[in-house]
Formats: C-alpha cells, sequence, structure tokens
C-alpha cells in the first residue's frame, strides 16, 4: 500500500511539497486540501492583480500531472484525530493519513481599531483585510469611481498595494506606526529617501502616528489629525493559522513549533510555511516556504537533511522605486565591514556588510545595475571583490559566479516564482525562446521584475549554447559527408527540431 499523506493548506508551500514529492516518489497517496476555491497560486503576485497588470489566474500555480495528486479546493479540515490518524472535513469526510503536513498559512492581522470590525469579527464595511485572491475581488467591488483610499500598514505589502492602487488613478494614504515605512527592514536614512520616492509616486506616508477609529469614511489618528478615505485596505501584518494544531495539542508558539526536520510534537505531523515557527522564528515570506516544502520532500521521502534557514533577499515590488534588502540588511554585525553610501539629490542608497569577504547583509535602494551583482555573491558565498563602491555602483568586473554557464541548475534566478535557471533552461528547450515567452512558461520577471536582466542573460547563454551545439554538429556532418547540409535550412527550423542539449540542464 502507497504511503497516504495530507496536506492541509494549498498555498504555495502546500503545492511545492507534493510538487516535489510527485518528484521523488511518484507512487505516493497524496492530498491536499485547501479552504480557498481558488488553485494554488502565488500571494505575492496579488499586488500586480490589484493594478491591473494581471488577470486573477496568472498567479495560478502549475497543476500536478493528471492523477498524481487529489485536490480537494474550497473545503475546510474542522479537526484532527492523531489517535485514528485521520483529519475530518467540515462536510464530514474523514481523511486517514501516514504523515499529515500543515501548510495552513497565516490569517490578515487586524488591529484592534474602534470600528474596524463587526460584532461577528468581519471587517466593517468599507474595510477590506488583503490576504487572498478573493479579497483582492473585494477591493475591485469596493473601489470608489473616484476619490482616495486608505492603507494601514507600511510594510512591504502595503506599500505594494499603495502603489498598485496609484497606478490605477487614485490618491493613496499610508498609515504606519513605526517611524518610517519598512522600519523593520530599513534604518532612518533609507527610510526617509524612500518616503521621498512614494511621495512622487502619489503615495504619502503618514509615519509615526497609530490609528485609533474607522468612522466609514475617515481614518482617526493618534495625534487627532484624521485622513478622509473612501475605502480602507488593512495590510498591518499576520497571524500564523495555529487553530488546528492548537485543538489537536500540538506545541504551539508564534507559531506550529517544529524541529529542524519540520517536526511537531507528534512524529507523524509536520508543519511548514508561514504557520511553522522553526529554529524559534516565523518567516512570513515565501523564499523560507519554497525551501522548506523541499527539505521535508525529502524527509517524507527517507533523505535526513535538515532545515537550517534561509537566505533571504526581500525585493519591494513598487514601479518606480527599485529597492532590495538582502540579508542581514541595515543589522549591525559583530566584526563585519561596512560600507554606507547615500546621495539624497538622486533618491539612491547603499548600504553593504561584509564578513571574512563574504557579503551578509545589503540595502540598494535606487540602483537597479548592482542588485543582481551583490545578490549572487550573498547566495553562492563567493569572496566580494576588493572594490566594495565599484561592487555597490553596478560597475564591478563580472566574476565567474555571474557567468550563467558557471550558476549551478537549481539557483533561483526569480525569487517571487521560484524559477530555477534548469526551469529557465527547460522553458527554453520546449520552444520559448523570447523573454515574453519564457515569461508565460515560467511566471520568471512577472513579479518584481528584479529578475529580468538576469533572465536575459541566461537567455542569451542559451542561444549562444544552442548556436554552437547546431554548429558542432554541423561540422560533423561535413566530416561524415552527411547530405544533411545540401538541404537548405533555417536555424530557427533547425533550433526548432534539434533534440535537447543536455548540458544546458546543469546539475
Amino acid at each position: 500500500m502507497s504511503r497516504r499523506i495530507v496536506i492541509v493548506g494549498n498555498g504555495p508551500a502546500g503545492h511545492r511539497l507534493a510538487e516535489r514529492l510527485c518528484a521523488l516518489a511518484p507512487d505516493t497517496d497524496i492530498t491536499i486540501v485547501g479552504q480557498e476555491s481558488e488553485p494554488a497560486y502565488n500571494r505575492v503576485l496579488l499586488p500586480s492583480v490589484l493594478a491591473g497588470r494581471l488577470a486573477p489566474e496568472a498567479t495560478f500555480l502549475a497543476r500536478h500531472p493528471e492523477g498524481s495528486v487529489r485536490v480537494l479546493n474550497g473545503v475546510r479540515v474542522v479537526c484532527v484525530d492523531r489517535a485514528e490518524r485521520q483529519v475530518r472535513t467540515a462536510d464530514g469526510l474523514d481523511l486517514p493519513y501516514d504523515d499529515l503536513v500543515l501548510a495552513t498559512g497565516a490569517a490578515c492581522f487586524l488591529p484592534p481599531l474602534q470600528g474596524l470590525m463587526e460584532q461577528d469579527g468581519r471587517p466593517s464595511k468599507g474595510v477590506v483585510a488583503l490576504r487572498t485572491l478573493a479579497d483582492c475581488q473585494l477591493v475591485e467591488d469596493q473601489l470608489p469611481v473616484q476619490g482616495r483610499i486608505a492603507v494601514l500598514g507600511g510594510g512591504v505589502l502595503g506599500l505594494e498595494v499603495a502603489r498598485a492602487l496609484t497606478e490605477r488613478g487614485y490618491g493613496v494614504d499610508v498609515v504606519h506606526g513605526g517611524a518610517h515605512a519598512m522600519d523593520r527592514q530599513l534604518g532612518p536614512t533609507a527610510g526617509a529617501l524612500l518616503a521621498t520616492a512614494l511621495d512622487g509616486l502619489e503615495v504619502r506616508v503618514l509615519a509615526g502616528r497609530t490609528a485609533t477609529a474607522w468612522t466609514g469614511d475617515r481614518l482617526v489618528l493618534s495625534d487627532d489629525s484624521s485622513v478622509s478615505a473612501d475605502l480602507l485596505i488593512v495590510c498591518a501584518g499576520v497571524v500564523p493559522e495555529t487553530s488546528l494544531a492548537r485543538e489537536a495539542g500540538l506545541r504551539v508558539g508564534r507559531g506550529v513549533v517544529v524541529d529542524e526536520y519540520l517536526r511537531t510534537s507528534d512524529p507523524y505531523i509536520h508543519a511548514l510555511g508561514d504557520c511553522a515557527e522553526v529554529h524559534g522564528e516565523v518567516s512570513g515570506l515565501i523564499a523560507p516556504a519554497w525551501e522548506q516544502a523541499e527539505v521535508l520532500a525529502g524527509v517524507l521521502t527517507g533523505e535526513s537533511r535538515a532545515y537550517a534557514g534561509t537566505r533571504t533577499i526581500t525585493r519591494l515590488k513598487v514601479r518606480g522605486v527599485d529597492l532590495a534588502v538582502i540579508g542581514a540588511g541595515e543589522s549591525e554585525v559583530a566584526g563585519a565591514e561596512t560600507v554606507v553610501v547615500t546621495d539624497p539629490a538622486r533618491g539612491q542608497y547603499a548600504r553593504l556588510s561584509v564578513l571574512d569577504t563574504c557579503v551578509i547583509g545589503a540595502v540598494l535602494l535606487g540602483l537597479p545595475g548592482s542588485v543582481a551583482a551583490v545578490s549572487q555573491l550573498y547566495d553562492s558565498e563567493n569572496p566580494a571583490p576588493n572594490d566594495r563602491l565599484a561592487l555597490l555602483m553596478g560597475r564591478a568586473v563580472a566574476s565567474p559566479a555571474q557567468d550563467p554557464g558557471s550558476l549551478p541548475g537549481q539557483t533561483v534566478i526569480c525569487r517571487c516564482s521560484n524559477v530555477t535557471k534548469n526551469d529557465l533552461a527547460t522553458a527554453w528547450l520546449r520552444g520559448a525562446r523570447a523573454e515574453s515567452d519564457v515569461a508565460r512558461a515560467t511566471r520568471a520577471t512577472t513579479g518584481c521584475g528584479g529578475c529580468r536582466g538576469s533572465v536575459q542573460e541566461i537567455c542569451r547563454w542559451l542561444h549562444a549554447k544552442h548556436d554552437q551545439s547546431d554548429a558542432n554538429a554541423g561540422r560533423n556532418d561535413e566530416e561524415r559527408g552527411s547530405p544533411v547540409d545540401r538541404v537548405p535550412q533555417s536555424p530557427a527550423r533547425r533550433s526548432d527540431h534539434r533534440d535537447p542539449v543536455p548540458e544546458l540542464l546543469a546539475p
């Protein structure tokens, strides 16, 4: 009898886990139970949906191969019976498991603000707590013909949502209790420059004050001022969804507590993604969810690799602002060499931290030319060039680690959609030769767009590699006296019909 694995949650973490399980152990009996009615989709792309740049279905993740995974959408799990090792759904379905995985994600945090919620806990009229595709539709349904919109929360999502709505012609006020927007990632200098850049895009950041009440058309602030708004969108953070784990008697802290193998206090139950607390941390970012899925797929199929944490890079997906926070960001690290460059007149700021020749953190604002090089050095842990300023200004000489041909196949090129170098090569070999075709096939470049330069470099490398293979094949045909050369063929036609070049897919 094949091993039965039930995954509760059909978000990016649960979907990716099922994808990897299918690859590693195709005979596994996998069931995914998702509370949302939509297929699995990438939440990172929700601001692009609000901006009108992407249709909702463009966020959907690739379907699992026919017959490989049983997916129950629009179904809620109401309890876990650990003794019988089965879960029960709201419609009375019992699903037995050998291993259970909680990928329940997180819910939008609603601050205790007068007038924000109805007595039943739902957002009041004129308020949308943004977390899902359905919430995007709620925003769409309540958008005023004209007027201003308020966003509560000046973190990454709040700023991305605000900018998405200004792209559609709305004026937006962002109310943020911290000293400046993105205060968890940025220091005061970068925060001030970011606010200036956003103001030029019709996003007004009201920082250092909290909201105290929502009246239906006005957000009252702690300094007795108020913001007029026809719609209030809440992006004030998230709370790990742990109720199912708590009711099952599992150990719960901020999230569902797991060990380095993503096991809960019950050895037959695992957790990953936004609901999981690992090494004392709840990440809330998509990159750790992808990596945890890779690790857990191995654990469930007999591997023993532990999850050691994820090297994170945060890109602010705001049109008109180029901001990347890499690794430690602005945090002080003992013994690290730190280089800071500020150019307020041009809205540029760079902070680089290097420890033992390796990049351990950086903040890059208004310097798109340096992001790819610094990110690759951070990911690869290769030595940073001695000329730190040249690196920050995007003028550092490319190192072998930046050559597409030398990158390992599993190098993540697009962090928004978890697209690797091998994913790009596979799409290219299947006929996606133009950058736009590669984007449609893999979703690379459709998020923040910060990977566009790297995708273009890899596409150029693929073309060159394939052309070289064609040339070598032509020479071999000549040496054998093959009649192929006497039949005119365009390079494009030959490329479309030749067998794939194996070396394009790297280990």
